[in-house]
This record gives C-alpha cells, sequence and structure tokens, in this order.
C-alpha cells in the first residue's frame, strides 16, 4: 500500500507552509493542511488521511488530545499517527508512542527528507 494523503496539523503558520513545500511539491503527497486540533476533527473524516502529521504543542487542544479525538473517529481508528515536536526527551517520547504514534519527528525537520521519512515510518507501521 503506498502512502498518498496526509493530514499535516500545525498551528504555526511557518512550519505549515514548509511542510506543505516538502510533501507536496518536493514528495508529491496530497496534503490537508489544518491550524488545530478542532479544524482536524472537523475535516478528517471527509479527507481520510492515510497518515497523520500531528503537532504536539497547539492552543486549545494539543496534540495528544486531539489524536484520543480522531481515535474517536471509526475511519481514523487505526490510521498511523506521526508526532512532529521540538520537545523530544525521551521521557516526551515515550508518552507519544504510548498514545498511540507510531514515530516522532523531531523539529526543525530537514524538508527535503521529510516525504521519503514518513513513506519509511508508514511502511514500517504497514508491516507490523
Amino acid at each position: 500500500m503506498t502512502l498518498n494523503r496526509i493530514m499535516h496539523v500545525e498551528d504555526d503558520e511557518s512550519i505549515r507552509m514548509v511542510a506543505e513545500m516538502a510533501l507536496v511539491d518536493v514528495a508529491g503527497f496530497e496534503l490537508l493542511s489544518c491550524d488545530s486540533g478542532q479544524s482536524a476533527l472537523a475535516q478528517a473524516e471527509a479527507f481520510a488521511p492515510e497518515l497523520v502529521l500531528l503537532d504536539v504543542m497547539m492552543p486549545r487542544m494539543d496534540g495528544l488530545q486531539t489524536l484520543a479525538e480522531l481515535r474517536k473517529l471509526p475511519s481514523l481508528a487505526t490510521t498511523p499517527v506521526v508526532f512532529m515536536t521540538a520537545k523530544i526527551q525521551q521521557a516526551e517520547k515515550q508518552q507519544y508512542l504510548d498514545a498511540g504514534a507510531i514515530a516522532v519527528v523531531e523539529k526543525p525537520f530537514e524538508p527535503m527528507e521529510l516525504g521519503d521519512t514518513l513513506r519509511a515510518l508508514y511502511q514500517q507501521a504497514r508491516q507490523a
């Protein structure tokens, strides 16, 4: 199974723009870019992402809360989720993995490698 559709949830507009260039222009994905957890929840089922790239620190609804709410949607109950954060202490990383993420990508990320990284993580998750 090939990864085509990614939903990216990130409150920082500059990071969303860099990720969009990396994932759409460089890697060729179809991307839904959301500026909040609430926006992601409102659009997730209609977009049907194959992978969710999720910021950890967001106002009102953080990444862990967003993940918990996404998991309540039947069509996203098993969709692979990758957290993206600058907070990458081992204990925090383990918390994100324990919450159901397949991986944690550190900010700042390398835009030219992000698509390949997500493809590899997606393939690993699908083979598990």
